[in-house]
């Protein structure tokens, strides 16, 4: 299968970040994956019962974050 990637970078406050990641949770306990929309097409990403999950913090002077990756 060829590789679909779809990026998304949006700037916003940060109490719209913590929903968006409470939508994310959300949709994995609840519906077992996540809906994207592409060109304007729903796009459902299954998501398994056991998965891996990094957690990676950087703190620098100018800028820091807080990167989640989830695979399987």
């Amino acid at each position: 299968m060829d590789l679909l990637e779809i990026t998304e970078k949006r700037h916003m406050r940060r109490e719209q970040a913590a929903d968006l990641l409470r939508a994310l949770a959300d949709n994995l306990s609840r519906h077992n994956g996540v809906d994207f929309m592409k060109d304007g097409k729903k796009l459902t990403v299954r998501v398994p019962d056991e998965v891996e999950v990094e957690l990676e913090v950087e703190i620098e002077s100018g800028e820091s974050g807080i990167e989640v990756e989830i695979k399987w």
